[in-house]
């Protein structure tokens, strides 16, 4: 059973939660203050985090940015409230792989839980490296390097780069992007796409030479 820590400080809320998932057969800890969600964090090993950003104590949005300076991997599901634009920019800043603005219905809920855990899950039979100009990226160890150098990437982001890595030199469009990293119907509307990439871009070409994902004006990015 997979594992999830839900920090929620609306009883309500995470009453709701708690019992949907459990009828789902999650295994659910329940934190109600930023403080108490990572000291839950650190003492346990989970498979998914839920974190609001509006929590008493500590942020959810520092709560994801103290998480991911020791795990870069653990997916994480930021809860936002509705039209906090600034809320979900500096959730995806802070680390996390998705968010889901309230009030929503715990079907969609579910829905991204299991893209989320789809793709940390999913094991290779045999290690891969896959490899473009003087990156790598180890698929058995989940490791990105560059000229050498070790970097740390998020669940999406690893997700991103994997998916360029297996299609160079081809346009992927924001559509195609989304149904493979998502894994579900998601509103290509919205820039989530591109600050995703932009944090990428950031990581795997800040610092060295050479710029590896390019903008098809119009159609989408490209690895080349």
């Amino acid at each position: 059973m997979n594992r999830i820590c839900l920090v929620e400080d609306e009883h309500k809320v995470s009453a709701f939660i708690k019992a949907g998932l459990e009828e789902n057969e999650y295994l659910v800890n329940v934190a109600t203050d930023g403080a108490r969600g990572i000291e839950l964090i650190e003492n346990n090993n989970y498979d998914l985090l839920i974190l609001d950003v509006m929590l008493p104590l500590i942020s959810g949005i520092e709560v994801c940015k103290k998480v991911r300076a020791t795990n870069p991997q653990v997916p994480i599901l930021m809860l936002t409230a509705l039209g906090a634009v600034d809320d979900k920019v500096a959730g995806l800043k802070a680390g996390a792989d998705d968010y889901l603005v309230k009030p929503f219905h715990f079907n969609e809920l579910l829905a991204r839980i299991e893209a989320l855990l789809r793709r940390q899950t999913a094991v290779r039979s045999e290690t891969e490296v896959l490899k473009f100009a003087d990156l790598e990226l180890d698929t058995d160890s989940k490791t990105a390097l560059r000229a050498g150098k070790t970097i740390t990437l998020t669940a999406k982001e690893y997700a991103l780069l994997e998916l360029f890595l297996r299609n160079q030199g081809k346009i992927l469009s924001r559509q195609y992007i989304a149904e493979r990293v998502w894994g579900i119907g998601f509103d290509t509307g919205t820039n989530t796409i591109d600050v995703y990439i932009s944090f990428l871009r950031n990581k795997v070409e800040k610092g060295f030479d050479g710029k590896l994902i390019h903008t098809a004006i119009g159609m989408g990015y490209i690895m080349k």
